[in-house]
């Protein structure tokens, strides 16, 4: 029997909570032994090695395979509760865009005093979600919210 790729009941932002509170005192053990720059490298990827692992779990629970449509199918995790707010811009087979006009997870990061990193923590995970879900799905995004934008400019292409 095949593991979730996502535990029931707990939305996304709930997860992403529970791993900021340990990464939080890695990052700052890390900071104090050798420094903010490796410490944030660290993060960095450890974050983006694990958004793959996870990313490949979704693709391998994908119903049909992967594809845009698929993928749009489980955004309702990263949304959930109001976690992120969002308006589409344009949705198709081969594109989907996006801006988020709030977003809950940079807000949660902020409380916690995990402000600096919370790029490193949350956004660093979109690109390497696609590049662990499907090579054909491809990220551009050029502003956040986590790092001082008024809203963040989410454009999904799925390559043929």
């Amino acid at each position: 029997m095949s593991q979730s790729p996502h535990p029931d009941g707990l939305s996304m932002l709930e997860k992403r909570k529970i791993e900021a509170e340990i990464l939080k005192e890695v990052y700052e053990t890390l900071k104090a032994s050798h420094g903010e720059v490796v410490a944030k490298k660290t993060i960095e990827e450890s974050v983006r090695r694990s958004a793959i692992e996870q990313a490949r779990q979704f693709a391998a629970a994908a119903p049909g395979g992967t594809s845009l449509k698929a993928f749009q199918d489980v955004m309702p995790l990263w949304t959930k509760g109001g976690a992120l707010e969002i308006e589409v811009k344009e949705q198709s087979e081969s594109s989907f865009t996006f801006n988020v006009v709030r977003c809950r997870y940079a807000e949660t990061y902020k409380a916690m005093g995990l402000g600096e990193i919370g790029h490193l923590l949350s956004c660093n995970r979109d690109g390497a979600f696609c590049e662990g879900y499907d090579p054909k799905l491809k990220l551009e995004r050029t502003q956040t919210i986590m790092q001082g934008a008024s809203h963040c400019n989410f454009h999904y292409t799925y390559e043929k």
